[in-house]
């Protein structure tokens, strides 16, 4: 991949064909780390608020943060991805309301959650993207979980892509909705595309959660919460003896029933048994949230899950791609 460094009014002043070392983590930390010598770096003109990118892909983000080294004259940037950026905003409920809502085509939705946040730096698309959206947005969430967890109930996808400018233009990064790509029936990873493919197979994790309100002792709101043979969560119980193992969440702001059941509920998703599977594979177009299927053939494990993270690691000669995907829900 080639990238580029556009100044702090965006505007491109070249290419990065320097020696360097890149590390890229996109779904994770969502941020980057660039070394180079800091003559490279000068002669790039790379400052506080330039960005790193690679067109038409959500490879980059802005310089935010350096360290230097004037024994090795070695210069370290650190910087967060645009996905990171997304983060870093948070979507509050609209005064005298508990949550905001929207509805609507995508693109357009997205357009009205990035207004005022970023300049003309970020955008969304204005393209119709054919997909309609109606949905609550959870309190107090990042931009990043209000767009994607809107999406998702619509079988989507955020895509994200940073655009050069027209001549003399300044490059900018689109948001916009995309359905998503399952490639699963025609790709499968497994020991038989001479890949690494890394799985995890947990059986230790929790399944009953003791819910713990607002109150106090006798008083006190309590649920329990139970994870059902399929993985789905209930308020039956299923497993019993050696097989059950439980744990309490305390949330003692939640002073009504849907409240705590909700914010259990995301709990125990987090604290459950779980697989989940890594591979390094050539960079064939995935996004975060295609889905893929990986087969681990040494013990059987079959997973078909929506691409979670990327990791990009690059020295400047080789470029490896390394892809996860979500763990059990």
């Amino acid at each position: 991949m080639e990238y580029l460094i556009a100044n702090i009014q965006r505007m491109e002043t070249g290419f990065l064909k320097v020696s360097r070392k890149l590390d890229m983590d996109i779904g994770g930390s969502d941020d980057f780390e660039l070394t180079l010598s800091a003559e490279d770096g000068k002669r790039l003109g790379i400052d506080y608020g330039c960005a790193l990118f690679v067109p038409e892909t959500e490879y980059g983000g802005l310089f935010q943060d350096k360290w230097s080294s004037t024994a090795a004259g070695t210069v370290k940037w650190y910087g967060d991805t645009w996905r990171g950026m997304l983060k870093k905003k948070v979507v509050e409920p609209p005064e005298g309301l508990a949550y905001r809502t929207v509805s609507g085509e995508a693109n357009a939705v997205i357009g009205g959650l990035l207004s005022g946040q970023f300049g003309d730096l970020i955008l969304a698309s204005s393209e119709d993207s054919g997909i309609t959206v109606d949905y609550q947005i959870p309190r107090y969430v990042t931009l990043l979980e209000a767009i994607t967890g809107m999406l998702k109930e619509q079988g989507a996808r955020i895509r994200i892509r940073a655009v050069q400018g027209s001549l003399g233009g300044a490059c900018h990064v689109e948001v916009s909705a995309v359905p998503v790509t399952d490639y699963s029936e025609e790709l499968e990873y497994s020991q038989d595309n001479r890949i690494r493919l890394t799985v995890r197979d947990c059986r230790r994790g929790i399944n009953h959660l003791i819910c713990l309100g607002k109150g106090e002792l006798t008083e006190r709101l309590v649920l329990h919460l139970y994870v059902q043979e399929d993985g789905s969560i209930g308020r039956e119980k299923h497993y019993s003896g050696l097989s059950e193992r439980t744990a309490v969440f305390e949330y003692g702001s939640a002073d009504d029933e849907a409240t705590l059941e909700e914010s259990g509920k995301k709990r125990l998703r987090e604290l459950m048994d779980y697989q989940e599977m890594e591979m390094d594979v050539e960079d064939i177009g995935l996004e975060l949230g295609d889905i893929v299927a990986g087969r681990d053939r040494e013990t059987g494990i079959f997973l078909k899950r929506p691409v979670s993270r990327k990791i990009i690691k690059t020295d400047g000669l080789t470029e490896t791609i390394t892809y996860e995907v979500e763990g059990e829900d």
